[in-house]
């Protein structure tokens, strides 16, 4: 089957933004700070960590690229979504749909496997501790990061390649707020039970082992923290929790809407609208309160900004 010979549809039609007008304006507002929100905090986090000498660990250095991932994840579907909210048409063109979903799952999965990268710059960190620095070099690092974006990109074209090749001849109305592979497949003039499965493999599945693999993990280091000794434990340990939560909040919505491509469940909008527009502004958050090297390294930076401008 050619994409040129069976293609007629030229857009699809998001029915989860036909909402009334004044529901439509809360949603464009709440948008609006969330972007306004997202961006400040993930750079500010990008330029604190690049100017303050105190944050060259590796673990900073990961988490600016996680920034810097979170910025590109939020730039995919909000701008759309706006624009769509105050469009009657509330459409997105076949390119424009294929597009978002490409670069949804390049980043999601490229932030998964920083994760999973930071993991292991944990493990190294907590059991080696004597030979950290030889280990994780910043040049490990710059591999480690290279390999999320690699992980990523496979990941994103393995789906896209098989989207392109069905035919979408008639049903073009999405129940969603934004393009997704678990509802674009069904769109489809053929039957798409083996497709589907193979997407349950390849997001379902493959998330749901990284995220046992990761708890797994943290978990053994936690122990690992408990049973060393004082020194540094409570540091240790709260940077294990942090990364905890953050693989929770990364992984629970992808493995929800990735684990059930076959049926459809209520929940399905609101826990995708929240895993790709409101979770990506929690990576900043919680790892600015929790930790405190980076609180004051923040506080140093904006001081001194405020000390240049009152000169």
């Amino acid at each position: 089957m050619e994409h040129k010979n069976f293609t007629v549809v030229n857009e699809f039609v998001l029915r989860a933004l036909a909402w009334n007008w004044e529901l439509q304006l809360f949603m464009s507002a709440l948008l609006l700070i969330l972007y306004v929100i997202i961006l400040p905090g993930n750079i500010l986090i990008i330029v604190t960590i690049r100017t303050d000498v105190h944050l060259e660990s590796p673990m900073f250095f990961f988490l600016a690229n996680l920034a810097i991932m979170d910025i590109c994840y939020s730039a995919v579907t909000p701008p759309n979504m706006m624009a769509n909210l105050f469009n009657e048409q509330k459409t997105i063109s076949y390119q424009g749909c294929m597009a978002q979903m490409f670069f949804i799952h390049f980043l999601g999965g490229a932030e998964f496997f920083l994760l999973i990268a930071m993991a292991i710059d944990r493990y190294v960190a907590i059991c080696h501790p004597l030979h950290y620095a030889t280990m994780v070099t910043r040049a490990v690092c710059w591999v480690l990061v290279l390999c999320a974006w690699c992980g990523g990109f496979i990941h994103s074209m393995i789906q896209i390649a098989l989207i392109l090749q069905l035919p979408f001849c008639g049903p073009n109305e999405l129940d969603n707020f934004f393009c997704d592979v678990t509802q674009i497949i069904r769109l489809a003039c053929i039957n798409t039970y083996s497709l589907e499965y193979a997407m349950f493999i390849n997001s379902g599945l493959v998330t749901t082992a990284c995220f046992i693999l990761l708890l797994i993990s943290y978990g053994a280091l936690l122990i690992k923290v408990k049973m060393g000794s004082s020194q540094g434990k409570s540091k240790a340990a709260s940077t294990c929790v942090t990364h905890i939560i953050i693989v929770f909040i990364m992984f629970c919505p992808a493995i929800y809407i990735y684990c059930h491509p076959f049926w459809d469940f209520p929940f399905d909008k609101l826990v995708g609208f929240f895993h790709t527009v409101v979770f990506p502004l929690m990576n900043p958050m919680i790892y600015t309160l929790r930790n405190k090297e980076v609180k004051v390294a923040m506080f140093r930076m904006l001081r001194k900004y405020k000390l240049r401008r009152n000169k």
